[in-house]
């Protein structure tokens, strides 16, 4: 009984693990080929169907060496904005979260609830305020309206306080008798202890601006100045129906966030389980 049990849960974890990963392989498989071959063997299961038939490089060679959609500098675009953002956010909403988790204020609970509240409201609601907050302070089409809306973070105030409050008090103590200041505990003791939520939430940031479309959308007319997403977006536009290019250009857009995944999952993992976030 527990061999059927345990053959049937592995049966549908590779279920799970095909039906998520299949799409996937479809974008890579499809981008290797000539658009002519792309939609010719969905129609059938065969081998053909992500194997190609006449397996090419034409795609990444003609989305990499574009003159009319530089993608090689998109990608730059994007890296430096979800940097940027990904390291404020790490020390703008630590400190806060330190805050809610160990220090002692009169307004403290009451500022927590404000800020968790935050949570439920969409972000398409804040759009049209964000746009016309950038537009007062001249910042349209400038990397400072992709950067400075989203250096705070509710939920990662939120997750970072949950992984904080697990840090004995004990610890904070032996330090403030040692004679460390405040800042000196929170750089030399809670960080240090906080790193895989840190990473985790890092991550997070990182692919979240790194797949941003509707808001650099909005707020970029510059070309040159345009994330990845929108760039594809309006590469399958100006190209036509040619969606090897386009799988292409996902493709390559994939990399960087896989790669960086991979090496990070250990921490990713870690920083979730003891964060107490479960889902």
């Amino acid at each position: 009984m527990n061999k059927s049990l345990a053959f049937l849960k592995m049966l549908l974890m590779v279920i799970i693990a095909v039906i998520s990963v299949g799409p996937i392989l479809w974008m890579v498989t499809g981008s290797l080929r000539p658009y002519q071959e792309l939609f010719k063997y969905t129609s059938t299961l065969n081998i053909h169907l992500l194997v190609p038939v006449e397996l090419t490089l034409r795609n990444f060679h003609n989305v990499i060496f574009s003159e009319r959609n530089p993608f090689l500098r998109y990608i730059g675009n994007t890296f430096v904005v979800a940097s940027a953002v990904t390291v404020m956010v790490l020390l703008i909403n630590s400190m806060a979260a330190f805050a809610f988790a160990k220090l002692r204020f009169r307004i403290k609970p009451a500022l927590f609830a404000l800020f968790m509240s935050a949570m439920i409201i969409p972000a398409e609601v804040t759009l049209v305020p964000n746009y016309l907050l950038m537009h007062d302070l001249g910042w349209l089409n400038s990397y400072k309206a992709l950067i400075v809306p989203s250096m705070l973070s509710v939920f990662g105030i939120f997750m970072l306080r949950q992984f904080f409050a697990e840090i004995p008090n004990e610890m904070i103590e032996a330090a403030r008798i040692d004679g460390a200041g405040l800042p000196r505990t929170f750089i030399s003791i809670v960080l240090p202890a906080a790193v895989p939520a840190l990473i985790t939430l890092g991550l997070m940031t990182f692919l979240g601006n790194w797949d941003s479309y509707l808001w650099p959308l909005i707020v970029i007319n510059d070309q040159k100045m345009q994330m990845i997403q929108v760039a594809i977006s309006a590469f399958s536009s100006t190209e036509g129906t040619d969606w090897s290019k386009v799988l292409a250009a996902n493709t390559l857009s994939t990399v960087p966030i896989l790669f960086l995944f991979l090496f990070l999952q250990r921490y990713y993992i870690q920083g979730i389980t003891m964060s107490g976030i479960k889902g």
